[in-house]
């Protein structure tokens, strides 16, 4: 009986215990409830630099592109393409992210003049940059490639493209080979010397990056070295601070912290005019600082500063007659990063002055970067990328452009088509409905009618191309699930061939665009790693979904070079091999089977925070704006409230009569909930003025123009069982 099931399930509610001594610094140093500190307590999101990304959404917190050690490197030679009319070739994925990835750096390169052409894998291409447009571009006396989303495991068509005198940029995401390819740059967060701070962002991000480094490159700050020197006298000690910092295209590339002591420090021993020299320098409070010097060096030695504070409150009038002690503690990121000195919050202010500064100057620079982020939210979602750190500021910021600048050209064609409400949107609708509908194209071999979608400069074209996408999307949803039915047997009758270990599908009747979709299917039906595979011409296509901390490209890796292409993340991989290689594949893999290492399956359901009935107020529903987007690493709130009073119920279902609307009260409230697929649930252990304990997340419900605070009921049971 249902209700027998659910009373054993109940020991798996577990809610973490959290002491006032953990909640009450986050409430203190971060303004925020003790209902929302002891969730993220729970979810062990308790350092500054992690919450910043919850409870922030200005794009000042993005990390800046030129981080990635690479990045002058590829503008310079970007620039110089533009400058010598070269042909350029973007070579992106059939996918969101790599769509999304060409259409973002295409748009940028046309706007600079550049004579630059696209082109994705189709129909029968495999993954990655492929010879044959290597060929067909070097037949056009092509002479630069950037891939985008790919490239950094094609290190034989790279070779062969530098054969042809062609060079190769590559911005990619996926985890690196042991070789990397012998591009002429590589920019990709998970090489090792990437140097950029977060490795978890998409393909269109990296382009994204790019594309905002050129932006930041037709500015007059691009190139510029400057020296921020903040000098401070301590009387106790009888001595001088020098704090330094040199800074190109907006990011720290030196510093120098000095101790000196008049009388006892040789001034042939400091550093500080050597880091000085050829500088443009620059201090808070260039009066002050000078008379320091004077003080240190006599009037031997003649420095040219100049103020930073009367430049910056021409833009920042806050900081007008501010202290380099005040400007730190008016610091957000010294909020967040704790023990900063004056001159870090300084370099951040001066950083947040240049931005502003360029946004007041190129105001399209602006609007374009708002069209972008649409792009990123996107991709971002559908590379399943951990919604932490600066993904959380780009899916804000995409879906709130869609919502207040409407979306962008071709997304807005689709959304219509789609019926999608713009007002309500979420990350939840553009995962499971946009982003499925654009990754049909490229999954039926039609990649190149969705970026034409969104680069389209002709309305009824997008219009056209919109209906083409829906179609394929219907289609798509019909292949997989024939062969869902069709190969799931045989897919669970491999589980005891493999140790119960691994989940392995070979079937023709998988079309081979839909691979990734099947092998998630049966990973979720299984809770194993999954690997779907089908064939055609003699070569095979398979994709592999993970699960249970067990890394996909590792496993792959570890079966030899029998491939034509292979690569992905650690949870998503793809490959290709000949037909003949495939019992060899199938060999390896059941021999490796053994040996897999799996976590241990976990079915307790983790709760974020009890709710008190009286504290379920409208007011409280603000947790959802905290925490959203939801996604990979960040999962939707899971909340418990105990002992509260179902008061009506209302069987719902267009045909047929499914679904549970419950009205529970609060004591001052009335909240209605969904309990979706539970109908027959009613008057068996769920009667109306009964008290229940109950599992759920919150949402609003959007309907004609009304919004209404609704709770998802994932459990319910009588109270009184735990």
């Amino acid at each position: 009986m249902r209700g027998e099931a659910s009373i054993i399930d109940i020991s798996k509610w577990v809610k973490k215990p959290v002491s006032k001594q953990q909640i009450e610094p986050l409430c203190n140093s971060f303004n925020i409830t003790p209902l929302l500190a002891s969730v993220f307590v729970r979810r062990g999101i308790t350092e500054g630099r992690d919450l910043l990304y919850y409870l922030e959404d200005d794009l000042r917190f993005q990390h800046n592109p030129f981080c990635f050690s690479g990045m002058e490197d590829a503008v310079e030679r970007i620039l110089q393409a533009k400058e010598e009319g070269e042909k350029v070739l973007i070579f992106g994925d059939s996918d969101v992210d790599g769509v999304t990835s060409t259409a973002i750096l295409y748009e940028q390169l046309v706007k600079m003049g550049i004579d630059v052409s696209w082109r994705l894998p189709l129909e029968d291409d495999g993954y990655g940059l492929n010879i044959t447009a290597i060929d067909d571009f070097a037949a056009q006396d092509g002479t630069l490639i950037i891939t985008v989303d790919c490239g950094i495991s094609n290190n034989d068509e790279i070779a062969h493209a530098n054969d042809l005198g062609i060079e190769v940029i590559v911005t990619d995401h996926h985890n690196p080979p042991e070789n990397l390819p012998e591009a002429i740059i590589i920019i990709d967060p998970k090489i090792e010397d990437s140097n950029y701070p977060f490795d978890g962002i998409s393909g269109a991000a990296v382009a994204y990056k790019l594309v905002s480094a050129l932006r930041f490159a037709d500015t007059d700050f691009y190139g510029a070295e400057i020296c921020i020197l903040e000098l401070t006298e301590n009387q106790e000690e009888k001595c001088f601070y020098a704090d330094c910092v040199k800074i190109k295209n907006l990011v720290k590339i030196k510093e120098l912290h000095e101790k000196i002591v008049p009388g006892q420090t040789s001034i042939y021993d400091l550093k500080l005019p050597y880091f000085l020299q050829g500088q443009l320098i620059y201090s808070w409070d260039s009066k002050a600082t000078l008379t320091l010097l004077s003080q240190i060096f006599g009037r031997g030695i003649e420095f040219n500063l100049n103020d930073l504070r009367n430049e910056i409150s021409q833009i920042i009038p806050a900081v007008r007659g501010k202290t380099a002690t005040q400007v730190k503690a008016l610091s957000q990121i010294a909020k967040y990063y704790g023990e900063t000195s004056e001159l870090m919050s300084i370099y951040n202010l001066y950083v947040t002055y240049c931005k502003k500064l360029i946004a007041q100057k190129k105001p399209h620079q602006a609007a374009d970067e708002q069209k972008d982020l649409q792009l990123v939210a996107l991709a971002a979602l559908a590379d399943i990328m951990p919604m932490k750190d600066e993904n959380r500021i780009f899916v804000r910021n995409g879906i709130a452009s869609i919502k207040k600048l409407r979306p962008r050209a071709g997304l807005a064609e689709l959304f219509n088509r789609l019926n999608i409400n713009i007002e309500a949107l979420t990350s939840t609708d553009l995962s499971w409905t946009v982003i499925p509908a654009l990754n049909a194209a490229g999954r039926m071999g039609q990649s190149d009618l969705a970026l034409k979608l969104l680069i389209s400069e002709n309305p009824r074209e997008r219009e056209q191309l919109a209906n083409t996408i829906y179609d394929l999307n219907e289609t798509r949803k019909n292949l997989v699930s024939d062969a869902c039915y069709k190969v799931h047997e045989t897919a669970e009758q491999s589980l005891a061939v493999h140790s119960n270990k691994l989940c392995i599908c070979v079937d023709q009747c998988i079309n081979k665009g839909v691979t990734g979709i099947v092998a998630t299917r049966l990973m979720q039906d299984f809770n194993v790693p999954t690997i779907a595979i089908t064939y055609e011409n003699e070569v095979c296509t398979g994709s592999m979904r993970s699960c249970r901390g067990f890394i996909a490209t590792n496993f792959l890796d570890s079966l030899g070079d029998i491939y034509i292409n292979h690569g992905g993340h650690n949870f998503a991989a793809g490959f290709s091999f000949y037909k003949e290689n495939l019992e060899i594949f199938l060999n390896k893999v059941q021999a490796a089977a053994s040996s897999v290492m799996l976590e241990d399956e976990c079915s307790d359901i983790f709760v974020d925070a009890e709710i008190p009935p009286e504290h379920l107020t409208p007011e409280n529903f603000s947790l959802i704006d905290t925490f959203e987007p939801c996604g990979a690493e960040s999962p939707e709130l899971i909340l418990m409230t105990r002992k509260i009073k179902l008061i009506d119920t209302m069987v719902l279902g267009k045909k047929e009569p499914h679904h549970l609307k419950l009205i529970l009260d609060t004591g001052k409230y009335k909240i209605p909930a969904m309990f979706w697929g539970q109908a027959e649930r009613l008057k068996k252990d769920i009667q109306i003025g009964k008290y229940y304990d109950i599992l759920y997340n919150m949402s609003r419900n959007y309907f004609n123009g009304t919004v209404t605070k609704q709770l998802i009921i994932k459990e319910i049971l009588p109270s009184g069982d735990m």
